[in-house]
């Protein structure tokens, strides 16, 4: 492992049971769940609700844990001439999460282009963890544990938030464990751009 950089998350969902991505900058960015990194002496639920209003301007309320979900670069080499060295692993906490009101408490933080979007028509440019965390919430999953690569992750399937599917949490139908999904390139995410 080269480094650690612990971030939050959420799948933030609103009355009308729609997914808030953002994406990034300018171009070909993806989209992504909106959260950042924890601070030095913040619980991840205190981050989660600081970076999502921060980044999006919304207020949330935290429903529970998702599950844990760490991006490795499985494939890393060594450093080369020209190349700083591996991307660091990243460990996401991620939460299911609801708006509190009709429109954003403040204003968002720069550079962030929101977009609510179905959770069956989700963009093509998607972060695999972005896709990985928005299916498990939609099947009602808690406590889920991935360790994913930065390859991309299935379609989302075309549930609504809070209706369930499955066996166990963190588990499938017959009980197996779930496979993993995962997020893009540190710098291609909320949690990590920060």
């Amino acid at each position: 492992m080269s480094g650690l950089t612990w971030a939050v998350a959420a799948v933030v969902s609103d009355d009308a049971g729609r997914v808030l991505l953002c994406r990034q900058g300018r171009g070909e960015r993806r989209w992504a769940l909106p959260g950042g990194r924890l601070r030095r002496d913040e619980s991840p639920a205190a981050a989660v609700l600081r970076d999502i209003r921060a980044e999006t301007g919304w207020e949330i309320r935290v429903v529970d844990l998702v599950g844990l979900y760490r991006l490795s670069d499985r494939g890393a080499v060594p450093p080369t001439a020209g190349r700083c060295g591996p991307l660091p692993d990243v460990l996401v906490h991620v939460f299911r999460a609801r708006v509190t009101g009709a429109a954003p408490a403040a204003d968002p933080v720069g550079g962030c282009h929101l977009g609510w979007h179905a959770p069956a028509e989700l963009p093509d440019a998607v972060t695999p963890i972005t896709r990985a965390a928005v299916t498990d919430a939609l099947a009602g999953r808690s406590g889920v544990l991935r360790d994913a690569g930065r390859e991309p992750a299935r379609p989302a399937a075309a549930l609504s938030l809070g209706e369930t599917r499955g066996g166990p949490s963190g588990h499938g139908p017959g009980g197996e464990p779930v496979a993993p999904g995962q997020r893009a390139e540190p710098g291609d995410t909320p949690a990590a751009r920060r």
